[in-house]
């Protein structure tokens, strides 16, 4: 794998603190997409006592090849006690924004969408001060399990666009990208009140025009906060780094996504999908939205 430049660099992690919420995942057997896809960002997370938790895991039914997640073709059953452990993990955690994600779980008939909304509601019963985040996989395209989450009643709704069209049937040969822009414009539809979220990963071939184009298409289907960042090789087997954008480069598509209209624009080569998420707090104070009758 090619060396990384030094601004893409991180310190090592905090270990006791590392160690002390590692410990409460491991009391409550809980994933976190933070240690199985190598995020760069886990210690300083979790010297913060965040995490990003993953649920329907560990495996995946999908093989993306940008991906560490493992894969499976046949993914163990639902554990119906992993919502009433989740929402545990936020408290013992005192977490005031949390993020759950998932791994695809395509052998589902509505994708999982009903453990995310079994998710929601524990969280919300046991912290109902903590606000919720949910980055979702595309459900196939189905309006249904679409339906399910956004009726659970998560102030954020992600969903990655992950790359440029032009390299999707290489880096995301499973997803779709009119599919991908298509979800975030039903929940900006269905849902007005709610915050809709995406990410971009660079440095696997794309030009900046297709980064500014993507970023253009988001806000097209009102998508409003976007995060971009540096694509890393996690292992040998895994697609390679075309190029490693310099720090300024990101900067200017923060910028230029700012006048594009994003409410909010998290740009740096560290910069991952749950990266200082709970900034999206802020943003809720100076861009309120109240859910209209017949919303939820």
């Amino acid at each position: 794998m090619t060396a990384k430049p030094d601004w893409l660099r991180v310190k090592a992690p905090q270990r006791e603190r590392v160690g002390a919420v590692q410990s409460i995942l491991r009391d409550l057997s809980l994933n976190t997409v933070c240690e199985e896809a190598s995020c760069p960002n886990i210690g300083e997370c979790f010297k913060a006592g965040t995490a990003t938790f993953l649920i329907m895991g560990p495996a995946c039914t999908r093989a993306c090849p940008y991906c560490d997640i493992d894969f499976e073709k046949h993914p163990q059953p639902l554990d119906p006690t992993e919502p009433t452990r989740l929402a545990e993990a936020v408290r013992r955690l005192g977490l005031r924004h949390v993020v759950i994600t998932s791994v695809n779980r395509d052998d589902l008939p509505e994708g999982g969408a009903t453990q995310f909304a079994c998710c929601i509601a524990q969280v919300r019963a046991l912290m109902p001060e903590t606000t919720i985040e949910v980055l979702i996989p595309d459900f196939c395209g189905s309006e249904d399990a679409l339906s399910i989450v956004i009726a659970a009643g998560p102030e954020v709704i992600n969903h990655n666009t992950e790359t440029v069209p032009r390299l999707y049937r290489r880096v995301r040969p499973q997803g779709d990208y009119q599919r991908t822009l298509r979800l975030l414009e039903r929940v900006r539809r269905s849902a007005p009140h709610l915050y809709t979220k995406s990410g971009i990963m660079v440095g696997l071939g794309e030009s900046e025009a297709e980064v500014l184009e993507t970023m253009a298409d988001l806000r097209a289907v009102h998508c409003d906060i976007l995060t971009i960042g540096q694509y890393l090789q996690p292992t040998p087997k895994h697609l390679k780094v075309e190029s490693f954008v310099p720090p300024e480069t990101f900067e200017r598509w923060r910028l230029a996504g700012e006048q594009m209209g994003f409410l909010q624009v998290v740009s740096s080569p560290l910069t991952r999908s749950s990266y200082h998420a709970e900034q999206v707090q802020a943003l809720m104070r100076s861009h309120p939205r109240t859910p209209k009758i017949g919303t939820l």
